[in-house]
């Protein structure tokens, strides 16, 4: 098979739609590599389907939340991909799938091709991760210059918790604080209390430790979010309500300047009613990665209403690069995670939290290898 020249993927780059800005950074990367780094291409792949059990402290609590919910999950199931190149870089990520046809349709695609011919290729799923990593290691940059020049040096990672007893919310939101976490993201549903649960968060940590409730359309009604609303401006951490209804317009038209609190929505099909009546504070998104999410955090620089953004959330490496998303592009405030609740996140290195923000890493690529132990120990069939 032929190599791909440069000039030829430096057309593939212009042709992707990643806005000006970007496409001239991603145009300046790959032009400063070296030639062999700009026309490499995808050799073979390696897949490991793995199955990660739930945090044991909150195991218990986390299941039977889940059971209330007709949900019977025990574990998180990750499916890891390394991607290997002629010029010997490796990249990894988590497929966003389970091993299987359409994954392996998908390998089999970008092989023997050039990574950057799929740059915001969003039909890769989360494969996508492992083609930035080999895209950062070729530039010799972190993921986030590749969409950026001048990236954020840090961003804010939430700390999260599903709807558990006061007592164990209270116990994790302690931890999420030890480890430098400052924003707290809580699930409310019906078989416990939120108010009950936020006296006892409040109790547990400090006044700038902030907190935000995630109701899934649970509360349901108007007059029952407003009631909870209301309770909850007792309590000082406690800065946002998400998702208290379904994605209904006319039900936020009527919680409109009712509520103390910052509201967050799930993002419609057609976010831009919200957006003009000022609907909402910021948009909670999960996939896609590639150039949906560009999109998506282009048009809430411009608009002024940020992402919180959770599609990757249960493994170290896809965690790292939602990071680097969110230091690379001005419109992503938040990011999610649920890997402390997890009894691994699959990469050696640890996510540290300093005093509210994870700073961006300078290594090219993710920043992160893959724990080939761990994933020996969680391997699935």
């Amino acid at each position: 098979m032929t190599k791909p020249s440069r000039r030829g993927l430096l057309r593939c780059v212009a042709s992707a739609g990643a806005g000006t800005a970007v496409a001239a950074t991603l145009r300046s990367a790959l032009a400063a590599m070296p030639a062999s780094a700009a026309t490499m291409r995808i050799s073979r792949f390696e897949v490991f389907p793995t199955k990660i059990p739930m945090y044991e402290p909150v195991r218990e609590a986390w299941e039977e939340s889940y059971r209330r919910q007709d949900r019977f999950q025990t574990h998180y199931a990750p499916t890891m991909v390394r991607l290997h190149t002629d010029e010997g870089l490796t990249g990894i990520g988590s497929a966003g799938m389970p091993k299987g046809e359409r994954l392996d349709a998908i390998l089999k695609r970008v092989t023997g091709r050039s990574p950057w011919e799929f740059v915001l290729d969003d039909s890769l799923g989360g494969v996508l991760v492992a083609v930035y990593d080999l895209l950062g290691k070729a530039a010799g940059l972190p993921v986030c210059r590749l969409f950026s020049s001048n990236p954020k040096p840090r961003v804010v990672q939430t700390w999260w918790s599903h709807c558990w007893p006061p007592e164990l919310m209270a116990a994790e939101a302690k931890r999420g604080e030890r480890l430098g976490y400052k924003v707290h993201k809580v699930k409310a549903r019906p078989w416990q209390d939120p108010i009950e649960q936020a006296e006892a968060i409040c109790d547990a940590v400090s006044k700038d430790f902030r907190v935000w409730v995630d109701a899934n359309a649970w509360w349901g009604s108007i007059g029952r979010t407003q009631f909870f609303a209301e309770k909850l401006t007792n309590y000082r951490n406690y800065f946002a309500i998400e998702s208290p209804i379904r994605r209904d317009i006319e039900g936020y038209r009527q919680l409109k300047g009712t509520v103390a609190f910052q509201l967050a929505e799930h993002m419609p099909a057609d976010p831009m009613p919200f957006i003009r009546e000022g609907l909402v504070d910021a948009f909670v998104i999960g996939g896609p990665i590639g150039r949906g999410l560009m999109q998506r955090a282009l048009m809430a620089e411009v608009t002024g209403v940020p992402l919180w953004v959770e599609h990757s959330i249960d493994d170290g490496a896809n965690q790292v690069f939602q990071a680097h998303q969110a230091a690379a592009l001005p419109g992503i405030e938040y990011t999610i995670s649920i890997t402390h609740v997890l009894e691994n996140d699959l990469v050696k290195e640890p996510f540290t939290m300093r005093d509210g923000y994870w700073d961006t890493p300078n290594k090219p690529g993710l920043g992160v290898t893959l724990d080939d132990e761990a994933v020996d120990r969680y391997r699935s069939a």
